[in-house]
């Protein structure tokens, strides 16, 4: 008689279905996505179940004649959809238990997913690894909770970072496809900017925890646009009025505050 399994004992990400789906917009960007396939496949192929790449402008094929070692599922919009919205519609393609929705210009030098999800904690909805910007040599702090204040006071001395962050920044979401579902994913309302606040707020009002892999990390190769273009600078500031004009806003807020 065959000796039964031991289940008290992990499986290997290896050993099952891969987990992941996912979700890449590009806007004009194959030729950033491109890299981070590559990477993604080097680093990261036994997790990955399938990536869902979103041409959210027509470009030419800078993937043609390319292979990795998951499937690549297209979506070509015939017109521009925000950041919500597209990555909400590559999640009525996702049938596994995580959902990571990732920035063209994110770079990884090794395996992150498998370690996040081996580190998941049974309530963690949202998970990151630490973020690099070019030309740092620690990552990126983490973020309080997102206020006028908050961003006025944040590089002055004295400022302290939270030991915990109040919210993950939408370059590198790997969200429990569970926890997604329940909250109804991306507010669509905001066209770009202000949706990974108000996503974190909601999944931690619904009862979900966001969690860090502290000892991960993964590089972005930042594109500062709203830095240098009146368009994004206005997507940018009106989607913090959004933000600060929304219910889940002050309720977040709310639980965040120590009572007196």
């Amino acid at each position: 008689m065959p000796t039964p399994p031991d289940l008290t004992l992990p499986t290997p990400i290896a050993a099952i279905s891969p987990p992941i789906t996912v979700s890449i917009v590009s806007h004009g960007q194959l030729a950033l996505v491109r890299p981070l396939l590559e990477q993604l496949d080097r680093h990261s192929r036994a997790a990955i179940a399938k990536v869902v790449l979103t041409l959210n402008i027509p470009e030419p094929d800078a993937l043609a004649g390319q292979s990795w070692g998951f499937e690549v599922e297209w979506i070509r919009n015939a017109s521009p959809k925000g950041f919500g919205a597209n990555h909400n519609q590559a999640f009525g393609r996702c049938d596994t238990p995580w959902f990571l929705v990732l920035n063209p210009d994110i770079r990884v030098d090794s395996d992150v997913l498998a370690p996040l999800i081996v580190q998941a904690a049974p309530d963690a909805g949202l998970m990151t690894p630490r973020i690099l910007e070019p030309g740092k040599t620690a990552p990126e702090p983490h973020r309080a909770l997102l206020t006028p204040l908050e961003i006025l006071g944040r590089n002055k001395p004295g400022y302290v970072r939270p030991a915990v962050p109040a919210w993950i920044p939408g370059l590198f979401m790997l969200f429990r496809s569970a926890a997604y579902r329940e909250i109804g994913g991306f507010d669509e309302r905001f066209f770009m900017y202000g949706e990974d606040f108000d996503i974190c707020a909601r999944t931690r009002l619904a009862g979900w925890t966001l969690q860090v892999g502290e000892d991960l990390l993964a590089r972005h190769d930042a594109q500062r646009a709203s830095h240098r273009s009146k368009r994004y600078l206005y997507w940018h500031v009106t989607s913090l009025l959004k933000v600060w004009l929304s219910g889940s806003f002050w309720r977040y807020r709310r639980m965040r505050t120590p009572a007196p």
